[in-house]
């Protein structure tokens, strides 16, 4: 978001305002036909005409070829496009019987060829209608709770358009953060935001935007810093706290890494990798086998020459004690 984009929808704003006039009717005041360049015929003469005519000159200006797309990169702004939706079709009760952006999306973004028309030079996106089915989620969402999203929205856009950069200063830009913040605390505790996906992720995104124009407006020289803080929103994480967390994963996994391979080479001192010692094991299990064997056999044989030297000893004490038996009879 930028002062750029916000001052396209202020442009759509002046010429479609976002309020009913006093019958409760949609106003309608385009003069040079900027928007009514995209209704059938140039005239738009249903109210679902005119938002639609709304919606493609949003998309005209962010997304018509790849010079638009290029400056106007953030999906973002694809979200900001659809509150912006929602809001003008809730904004009066039961425009042609809408509940939801899936109608819308059936019977104008499907049908009419204008939302169909390529974009040129860019990859990953086709047209109008792609970009819209990548935020498919938001389509099947009551207009009512997407529209609550845009009295936040506005604020922003009024606090970037207020702000000089040549003098640095802000009109009105403390009172809009402190209304911001009251809206985001609202919306943080509307059960029917905070139990749907979608619905965080939005109010996500302009939590990221708030603090982003404090940054932009701190570098200018404004005291934004003083601006009041947002809350963090449970289970979902801004730009900033997901970018510090893979910051400090990765540091921590470096450290493990390296933790790790001063381990394994410390532990290397000491032992071996069991495949590089197995054929020494081998080896020495074959010595020591060898070395049983020659002791078995020397065993055995010391055995047998123990046997064999007892009985020698036996014939000879015998020899000698005929031999004297012998003697004594001659005398």
């Amino acid at each position: 978001m930028n002062d750029h984009v916000c001052r396209k929808f202020l442009f759509v704003r002046i010429r479609f305002p976002d309020q009913l006039d006093s019958n409760g009717n949609y106003t309608f005041n385009d003069e040079g036909g900027h928007l009514t360049k995209y209704c059938s015929g140039n005239r738009c003469d249903s109210d679902l005409e005119k938002i639609s005519a709304g919606c493609l000159f949003l998309f005209n200006e962010f997304f018509k070829d790849s010079s638009s797309f290029k400056y106007h990169n953030n999906i973002n702004i694809v979200d900001y496009i659809m509150i912006w939706l929602s809001y003008m079709l809730n904004l009066k009760k039961n425009v042609e019987g809408i509940t939801n952006l899936e109608y819308f999306n059936n019977t104008y973004i499907n049908s009419n060829e204008k939302y169909k028309t390529p974009i040129t030079g860019v990859e990953g996106y086709t047209s109008y209608k792609d970009l819209i089915d990548k935020k498919h989620d938001l389509t099947k969402v009551n207009i009512k709770d997407i529209s609550k999203f845009y009295d936040a929205f506005k604020l922003l856009c009024e606090m970037y358009t207020n702000f000089d950069e040549n003098t640095s200063y802000c009109t009105g830009c403390s009172e809009n953060a402190n209304k911001f913040v009251a809206k985001h605390g609202e919306l943080k505790n509307d059960s029917s935001i905070t139990s749907n996906s979608s619905y965080k992720q939005l109010l996500s995104t302009l939590s990221n935007e708030y603090n982003n124009f404090k940054k932009y407006c701190t570098s200018k020289g404004d005291k934004c810093k003083a601006y009041p803080e947002l809350p963090t929103i449970e289970g979902i994480q801004t730009s900033e706290q997901i970018s510090a967390q893979s910051s400090i994963q990765s540091s921590g996994n470096s450290s493990a890494q390296s933790s790790i391979q001063t381990s394994a080479h410390s532990s290397g001192q000491f032992s071996e990798d069991p495949s590089s010692s197995s054929p020494i094991g081998n080896k020495l299990f074959t010595v020591l086998s060898i070395f049983g064997a020659i002791a078995f056999f020397l065993g055995i044989s010391y055995k047998y020459s123990l046997f064999g030297f007892r009985k020698r000893t036996q014939k000879q004490y015998l020899r000698e004690k005929i031999k004297n038996t012998k003697k004594r009879m001659n005398h």
